[in-house]
């Protein structure tokens, strides 16, 4: 078995707790950082991620520097603008050569865990952000191990659509949250319709459930072309259609 580490998260976190700040009066503040402490903080935090599972090998899973996202809709993370703490690059530098780390062209560490994962069953994502929730199999999120079902994945995936994400930057449908979502879904079913019908009564179009859709997406396997490198957009497919519709696929603006 092996633990797929959302390791931006764990990396960010022993940098910045690493760096001290030293004011030298009028208008000079210097950030400085000891390398040796930030990778203490690292091994700590892997080693305890390592001891709740026995004879598990580590796999480290970054972000790369480019975000598909940010071309669907340019202002994705837009307000995320502070640089990476002291001895971030160089931490993931000295790590690939301890541990096999994985970084995949304009992909999040969310993405890559999710193809990773998907294409590798029977392994363990450890991630402690609610968006691997999409993701079928066994997830560490640092406190339980849960088992997602495909199902429940499925449904993760369209509530997030509607509740939207305000630390990455999209919006959902206003008023909504993972409750509203959740109760409407109960309501009227886990289907496309009930997602874009919920963003056209707030005046907003297909066009905007579908763009949400996306950004909410966490990539799998089947969202990949793993020979060309690069992302597939996620469009509803039959199954997400209610029945009781005639499972009809509507165009895309429909």
């Amino acid at each position: 078995m092996k633990l797929l580490i959302d390791a931006d998260y764990i990396v960010y976190k022993s940098c910045a707790a690493a760096e001290t700040e030293i004011d030298f009066g009028e208008d000079l503040i210097v950030v400085t950082s000891n390398f040796s402490d930030v990778m203490k903080n690292i091994k700590r935090e892997l080693d305890k991620i390592k001891k709740e599972f026995f004879d598990s090998t580590l796999i480290l899973f970054f972000s790369h520097h480019t975000n598909f996202r940010k071309k669907l809709y340019p202002d994705y993370k837009g307000h995320r603008n502070r640089k990476k703490p002291c001895g971030y690059k160089r931490a993931i530098n000295a790590l690939g050569l301890e541990y096999e780390v994985i970084v995949m062209d304009e992909l999040e560490a969310d993405d890559a865990l999710g193809i990773y994962a998907t294409a590798n069953p029977g392994n363990v994502i450890v991630s402690p952000d609610k968006d691997m929730r999409q993701i079928p199999g066994k997830l560490y999120d640092l406190k339980d191990v849960t088992t997602i079902a495909q199902d429940a994945g499925h449904k993760w995936h369209f509530i997030q659509t509607l509740a939207g994400d305000q630390t990455d930057g999209y919006a959902g449908v206003p008023g909504y949250g993972v409750k509203t979502a959740t109760k409407l879904f109960e309501e009227k079913g886990y289907y496309w319709e009930t997602v874009v019908d919920a963003f056209k009564s707030k005046g907003l179009t297909h066009d905007d459930a579908l763009l949400n859709a996306r950004l909410a997406k966490i990539l799998q396997a089947s969202d990949y072309d793993f020979i060309n490198k690069r992302f597939i957009a996620w469009c509803p497919s039959a199954a997400d259609y209610n029945p009781d519709n005639g499972a009809r696929v509507p165009a895309e603006k429909d």
